[in-house]
């Protein structure tokens, strides 16, 4: 301590010493130096991981409110589609929403949330945005069980849009097809035509789309020509529905039957 204070030359020995000792003051410092890299990265990583599940679960809210907000966007489109069915219609109706399938593969039945407390009565018609469904046939009462048009029990009254020709539609217990039997050879009836319900049998008034020809069937084996067409209601996707408050016109008593009784 004397001599580095009163020998200037102590200085630039001192130096030289801090060269020498420098290597070993690194190897030295190196457990602290990976110590606090292996404590970095280790935070890093747990760091890493916190945030990357952060984002994941992020990721996976923003994806389920990106398929909410499809799903909303289709059902408003199939709303707005269902209004406008509604306009159509010049008698009062009502919506309902489906809510139940029959497992019965030979049974073509929908379960809606409307029953008799809310006025839904046995024969009621039922429509989507495409066209007819089917009718009412049991009711519960919250709930009412709808026999779609494709049915093998159902059958439809109908005329072909393009000239008025009247027959009937039968279901076939095939979801996307209903048949027209015992049309003559003779009738004018082409793939494409529109087939709306005439009105005839009492449950339907007239003017609703039932569904559009597909197929034109002439066999000279056959008596009659066998025509095939696809419901224009969508049976299998649609989910809200309108009930039709339709009661059929009162058939005016004949003067003869009023003498007979």
């Amino acid at each position: 301590m004397v001599a580095d204070l009163n020998w200037p030359q102590m200085r630039q020995g001192r130096a030289w010493l801090s060269l020498i000792v420098t290597p070993l003051q690194w190897v030295v410092d190196v457990p602290s130096r990976v110590a606090d890299g292996v404590s970095d990265l280790v935070v890093d990583r747990a760091s890493l991981l916190r945030e990357n599940q952060r984002l994941k679960a992020e990721a996976l809210l923003q994806a389920s409110k990106v398929q909410q907000m499809a799903a909303l966007t289709a059902e408003n489109i199939r709303l707005r589609g269902l209004l406008a069915a509604d306009e159509r219609v010049d008698v009062p109706t009502r919506l309902a929403e489906l809510i139940g399938v029959n497992p019965d593969p030979f049974q073509h039945e929908v379960i809606l949330n409307r029953g008799s407390e809310d006025g839904v009565f046995v024969g009621e018609p039922v429509l989507d945005a495409g066209g007819v469904m089917g009718q009412v046939v049991s009711l519960a009462h919250y709930t009412s069980r709808v026999m779609l048009i494709t049915d093998a029990r159902s059958a439809l009254p109908v005329e072909v849009n393009r000239n008025g020709y009247r027959g009937i539609a039968l279901g076939k217990g095939v979801l996307d097809e209903l048949e027209l039997e015992h049309v003559p050879d003779t009738a004018d009836i082409l793939v494409g035509d529109l087939l709306l319900s005439s009105g005839l049998g009492g449950r339907f008034p007239r003017g609703y789309p039932v569904a559009r020809v597909t197929a034109v069937i002439r066999d000279p084996g056959r008596p009659f020509t066998l025509v095939k067409a696809e419901p224009t209601a969508r049976l299998d996707r649609s989910r809200h529905l309108l009930l039709v408050e339709y009661q059929p016109p009162v058939r005016p008593v004949a003067a003869k039957e009023v003498a007979d009784e």
